[in-house]
């Protein structure tokens, strides 16, 4: 069989699971929690299953959800979504993402995309026929340039790539971002997907800008959603998108030859669990408090922490440590500390030699403070 993605080998984090399962280490790497979700969301799954909630719902998605998503958007972000027309709930963030380019790419289009960018962006744009343009991020912010934006602009650029809160590096689209984005896109027919999956994760006193508060950019935008990042239910892999009218039909014919529809039970319960606001108005504060956590114990360390303003990540620089390359780096973590990260440079096509991890912090106290105990044991 001739592959459509001879680039592409296992991912980095099944790679750093597996190395650390075989040195039982500490798994800082993969992006989940460990500690359990509301037993009223569990509940509320029992629930749906004894009130016979068992069967197909609509192919767009339960229609309560897709009211209480339309409600929530509409006081967060003050933006008027219809539950019918603009709203599907898909099994996952990354699902949502790859439909969506699959909706709008055509050979021979390109998309911009933000490095060090989430490792299915770009295998998913090659694998419509589309060209992925790469503009890398400025390090050590991890702000966009968005000049080399501009200038990376030409007749056949279809969309540009969002990701905030982002994945790996934490850091978040600002207002002023948001402004300048829509003078770029402005009598443009570019289209913007916006990763949005961490938006109730957002530290230090900032907020989330999504691309729903901005009329200019909603009017052209998809945004993703995923309740696994909000209510620690990764497994359960249901998100959500949202999309003009006449994009969300485009999306809804792949979609219906796909999955057609998503799981039930889970779907109901957390349409009732939606009417509990504070469950996701305060999820901010609260794993907050574990990535402060992370960084007391990592002042131990000879790691040097860098700013983190959302998402579950926290990078960390190793320079005053090693000149190792971060994939060398990260493996030796694994072996002689027994700690596993994620080197930064697995989410580029070609890494700059920055020194940089990702650890991830929504994990029990315990787990964070045992790690970085570890790394200072083993001269870390």
């Amino acid at each position: 069989m001739r592959s459509k993605l001879p680039q592409a080998g296992t991912t980095i984090f099944t790679v750093m699971s597996e190395l650390a399962a075989k040195h039982k280490a500490i798994n800082l790497g993969q992006g989940f929690p460990d500690f359990p979700m509301d037993e009223a969301l569990t509940e509320g799954v029992h629930k749906a299953m004894r009130d016979n909630l068992n069967q197909y719902t609509h192919m767009n998605g339960f229609p309560l959800l897709r009211e209480r998503i339309a409600d929530k958007v509409n006081t967060l972000y003050n933006a008027q979504v219809h539950p019918d027309k603009n709203i599907t709930i898909t099994p996952g963030g990354t699902y949502a993402l790859f439909t969506a380019l699959t909706a709008l790419i055509h050979p021979g289009d390109e998309v911009i995309v933000f490095e060090p960018a989430y490792d299915s962006y770009i295998p998913t744009i090659e694998i419509n026929g589309g060209k992925a343009v790469s503009v890398q991020l400025t390090y050590p912010d991890y702000s966009i340039d968005w000049e080399e934006v501009r200038a990376k602009i030409n007749p056949a650029t279809k969309a540009i790539l969002l990701n905030s809160p982002h994945n790996p590096t934490g850091a978040i689209l600002t207002e002023q971002d948001m402004r300048t984005l829509e003078s770029i896109v402005q009598d443009t027919e570019i289209v913007i997907i916006s990763d949005e999956v961490y938006e109730h994760l957002v530290f230090n006193g900032h907020s989330h800008e999504s691309v729903l508060k901005y009329p200019a950019l909603a009017s052209r935008s998809f945004a993703v959603y995923s309740f696994g990042k909000v209510y620690n239910c990764t497994g359960w892999k249901l998100g959500y998108i949202i999309g003009p009218d006449e994009w969300m039909k485009e999306f809804r014919k792949i979609h219906q030859f796909n999955c057609f529809t998503c799981n039930t039970p889970m779907q109901a319960a957390i349409a009732d669990y939606l009417s509990e606001p504070d469950a996701y108005l305060l999820l901010s504060k609260k794993m907050q408090v574990q990535k402060e956590k992370l960084e007391h114990y990592m002042s131990a360390t000879r790691f040097k922490p860098m700013v983190s303003n959302g998402s579950y990540f926290q990078l960390y620089s190793y320079e005053n440590i090693s000149n190792e390359s971060e994939n060398d780096f990260a493996v030796r973590l694994v072996e002689t500390a027994g700690v596993a990260t994620i080197p930064v440079a697995a989410f580029y096509r070609q890494p700059p030699n920055h020194q940089v991890l990702r650890f991830c912090f929504c994990k029990k106290d315990g787990v964070l403070e045992e790690a970085a105990s570890r790394l200072v044991r083993a001269g870390y």
